[in-house]
């Protein structure tokens, strides 16, 4: 049996010295990390490493349930696999959560219905912000990234829309879907 480590923090400004010490000292042999987003778990590629990596009788750790997963679906999914493999599951900060114990089972099961509702009330008070701040006059949205003038200055020259987009560095398809809601 082996404890193999994942750790995973979302921006390449922060730390994962932390996390993998914390794993270490847990007894990981071996420590999967990555700097990327939780929000799927599709595209993290260490993730899939360490998934592929674990065999029969091992037990995946991490130090906290968020590092694993965002949304209930890709923790269950991710202990699915593992129950598949018969791996076990530790999250060191949320001690009862091992899934090779029943009761670890249940608190997995919570603590993930848990977190995905805190990732859905955190959108909620942003989207919130963002009307609030629209109706002040505040918040106007990302700036446009393709200058709209140019690009019906160019079509009224004469210009494709391939030209348009070769000659402004952007894609084609930009320019076609500007000009569609310019007419």
């Amino acid at each position: 049996m082996t404890m193999v480590g994942y750790a995973r923090v979302s921006s390449a400004g922060q730390s994962l010295e932390v996390q993998i010490d914390n794993l270490k000292n847990a007894g990981c042999k071996k420590v999967f990390s990555e700097k990327q987003s939780g929000a799927s778990a599709t595209n993290r590629m260490a993730l899939q490493e360490a998934l592929e990596w674990l065999r029969e009788d091992d037990t995946l750790v991490v130090t906290r349930l968020d590092r694993l997963a965002r949304s209930g679906k890709d923790l269950h999914d991710i202990i699915h696999r593992l129950s598949g493999k018969q791996v076990g599951f530790q999250c060191l900060q949320q001690g009862a959560v091992d899934t090779t114990t029943s009761m670890g089972k249940l608190v997995l099961g919570i603590l993930g219905a848990v977190a995905e509702f805190e990732t859905d009330i955190r959108k909620e008070r942003q989207r919130e912000g963002i009307e609030k701040a629209k109706k002040r006059g505040v918040y106007k949205g990302r700036p446009a990234s393709i200058d709209a003038d140019k690009v019906r200055e160019l079509k009224a020259a004469g210009m494709g829309g391939a030209a348009i987009a070769k000659k402004m560095g952007i894609g084609r398809a930009s320019v076609y879907r500007l000009l569609v809601r310019c007419h």
